[in-house]
């Protein structure tokens, strides 16, 4: 053998070695987006969830707030206000109850997440006047 044949041999041989693992860093490379992909649609839902757990819980302080300023001057249309809030704020009022000045508020909403399904998310407030209306009641603290 000549030692272009011994070469060419070596090289032939290198080659196929070389072609045998081509396209596997392809492979990896899609296991690896799928797997990105899984972890930004998790955390997506999940802020989602976040939002609108949010959203839930400000709408019912807003329909609390809302009734609680009518719930002395006009109570048969304190909850009928905090009704119209909730709806403004694209929430569902559930319950609306008041005991003197103080309003107590449930709202509803109902979300979808993929791959989980619809949910319903409920948020509770209540809103009246502070305990200490007067000034002069309020109990006095001494500074250090």
């Amino acid at each position: 053998m000549t030692y272009w044949h011994t070469w060419a041999k070596k090289h032939r041989e290198s080659t196929f070695t070389k072609q045998a693992d081509r396209g596997s860093a392809t492979l990896w490379g899609v296991a690896l987006m799928g797997l990105l992909m899984t972890v930004a649609t998790a955390f997506a839902a999940v802020g989602s969830v976040r939002v609108a757990r949010h959203h839930v819980h400000d709408a019912a302080d807003l329909s609390a707030l809302a009734a609680a300023r009518l719930a002395i001057v006009d109570p048969q249309a304190a909850c009928d206000r905090a009704k119209i809030v909730a709806t403004k704020n694209a929430v569902q009022l559930l319950q609306c109850t008041l005991t003197g000045e103080i309003a107590d508020v449930r709202t509803s909403l109902t979300i979808t997440l993929p791959a989980i399904g619809t949910r319903t998310l409920t948020g509770r407030a209540r809103a009246g006047p502070s305990e200490y209306a007067d000034p002069a009641e309020r109990p006095r603290t001494e500074a250090p």
